[in-house]
């Protein structure tokens, strides 16, 4: 389980983290944004609020609601970028890889309350 969901919460860090802080900037990141018809501060916000969504998911002392609220962001994210470029490209696999991305964190989020139930088993017994 530990291995499952540290695999897969690094995943979601390298991708939805590490990737955008180093490509936001790049004409290939401002044309995605806008070609979807989103302005350009959109890609700035969308870049800083990811970083430090990764960064909270990649913490271990970061818990409960804090935790709980980033990985709902990345879904909402996950979810709303397959359907944006949906709505304007087609289905493409622009679609498709956001869709990856939100299963490897719904992988990391089954395995982080297995590993939460775990911690509160064992200081019962």
């Amino acid at each position: 389980t530990k291995i499952i969901y540290w695999t897969t919460t690094i995943l979601v860090f390298l991708f939805d983290g590490v990737m955008p802080a180093l490509t936001f900037n790049t004409d290939l990141a401002k044309q995605g944004i806008s070609s979807l018809g989103y302005p350009d501060y959109f890609r700035i916000l969308l870049t800083f609020y990811k970083v430090i969504g990764a960064i909270l998911l990649i913490l271990p002392a970061v818990k409960g609601r804090v935790k709980e609220w980033v990985y709902a962001g990345f879904a909402f994210n996950l979810i709303s970028a397959a359907v944006s470029h949906w709505a304007v490209q087609g289905f493409t696999m622009q679609v498709v890889l956001p869709l990856i991305i939100f299963a490897v964190l719904a992988v990391s989020y089954i395995h982080y309350h297995k590993l939460q139930n775990a911690v509160v088993h064992s200081t019962y017994k």
